[in-house]
């Protein structure tokens, strides 16, 4: 393994002999000095040669140049706080070219995002978006410690599947041997197919397909969902305060390893919540809406994109918050397997979190008892007989549990307010995107 520096770690050493290797930058060929300014995962450097007076071999190599080269360079560092660059250069002794680029590059500052995901490889050079996945390993890495220091067991669940995990919308279906199979749009029945194997507590990190034509700022074809499952609940609301656990843990880590490099690169101060989140029975929402001048569009009484905001707008005047629970929303838009409130049948125990004007999350109590889910099931019109399989995990008694969904594209997207998720994705999966 080549013994290099990281240009992140060079202001911390003393002046002498050093090795880097990155691309190359920008190139100034100047008559009596050269200057090339080197760029790795962590950070950039200037590197300057004074070019001799006769001929020289070295010279002519760095005016050949071509930016986003590959080149180790050897040289001596120096510390000048002159540099405008980190106050510190390298003075070239040596270089090798690994790898020469092309003399044209195909996206530019100004290209539109269409074209820069074409090119991907090429725009994940830049800094920012470079922090953006380093950020996005923070969150992962702290959610994971989190519930391991909670009892959770990591499951991976198959992404091939006989039938539709929850209805036969927004499914992709696909041959499968002699037959078809679908693409997972949800690990939702083994995650409580676990609680009832008696794992107790299950987290996934994994992708999930949805077929949805749609080309809002937040939606995909596929995405990594983030997913949890806890037995021995008394409602939604042990649900809703480990979630809040989770996001405060995340973006104080994030704070605290990349705040500084955020404001730098994206002029944003991380703002950690504080606990409890705000929480408004969706009812409540409508009413504060209207008294906002707002009425909500949609008649099967969910909030469209524009009252997710409108609320989060109120959460923020009358809270001080960037997060807003809805709770107790209605049995026709939630699952079948949502658990009911006992004195009102008609209002389900679960939640959509809403942050900066943005759903990320559904979660909710689950309904264990068979009779009470199969009915259930009838009742929005699914046929039982389709969802054996799934019942049978209820037939040989399971725990009260609950859980939740959530996107970490948009978790990732609303964290560095990105415009849409489609910046906020490594490789972004659309109704009109599969390459690269």
């Amino acid at each position: 393994m080549l013994n290099r520096s990281k240009i992140s770690s060079l202001a911390a050493l003393p002046d002498g002999p050093v090795t880097i290797g990155g691309w190359v930058e920008t190139l100034r060929d100047q008559k009596r000095i050269q200057f090339i300014i080197i760029r790795d995962e962590s950070g950039s450097v200037q590197v300057t040669y004074p070019r001799p007076a006769e001929e020289d071999a070295l010279a002519d190599e760095v005016s050949s140049l071509t930016g986003g080269s590959f080149v180790i360079i050897k040289g001596n560092l120096k510390h000048d706080e002159r540099v405008k660059l980190g106050g510190i250069e390298i003075l070239l002794e040596s270089m090798e070219i690994v790898s020469r680029s092309l003399p044209d590059s195909p996206i530019a500052e100004d290209t539109s995002i269409d074209k820069r995901l074409d090119w991907r490889f090429l725009d994940y050079r830049r800094p920012e978006l470079n922090l953006m996945m380093r950020i996005q390993t923070t969150v992962e890495k702290t959610w994971r410690e989190h519930w391991l220091a909670n009892d959770f067991v990591e499951i991976h669940s198959p992404k091939l599947m006989a039938s539709p995990s929850e209805s036969h919308a927004e499914l992709f279906r696909l041959e499968y041997f002699e037959g078809h199979a679908y693409l997972a749009q949800s690990p939702q029945f083994y995650k409580q197919m676990a609680m009832s194997a008696g794992m107790n507590r299950v987290f996934e990190i994994g992708p999930v397909f949805r077929a949805d034509p749609s080309f809002t700022s937040r939606h995909a074809t596929e995405f990594v969902s983030i997913d949890m499952e806890m037995s021995w609940i008394d409602s939604h609301e042990d649900v809703m305060e480990f979630q809040e656990q989770l996001m405060v843990k995340a973006i104080t880590a994030v704070k605290e390893a990349h705040g500084e490099e955020i404001k730098a690169l994206y002029d944003l101060d991380i703002v950690v919540p504080s606990t409890p989140f705000p929480r408004i029975p969706l009812a409540e929402a409508h009413q504060i809406l209207e008294k906002r001048g707002y009425k909500v569009p949609r008649t099967d009484g969910d909030l469209d994109p524009e009252g997710e905001r409108q609320i989060a707008q109120y959460a923020q005047e009358e809270f001080g918050h960037e997060f807003v629970f809805l709770t107790d929303y209605p049995k026709n838009i939630r699952p079948f397997y949502h658990m009911r409130h006992d004195d009102n049948p008609a209002l389900t125990k679960s939640y959509d979190l809403i942050w900066k004007g943005t759903e990320i999350t559904t979660g909710a109590q689950r309904e264990h008892r068979i009779e009470v889910l199969e009915a259930q099931a009838k009742d929005k019109g699914l046929d039982p007989e389709g969802l054996q399989f799934y019942l049978d995990f209820f037939r040989y008694g399971v725990p009260p549990h609950g859980g939740f969904g959530m996107g970490l594209t948009r978790v990732t997207m609303l964290l560095l307010d990105l415009p849409n998720i489609r910046e906020a994705s490594f490789l972004f999966r659309g109704p009109t995107r599969l390459q690269p």
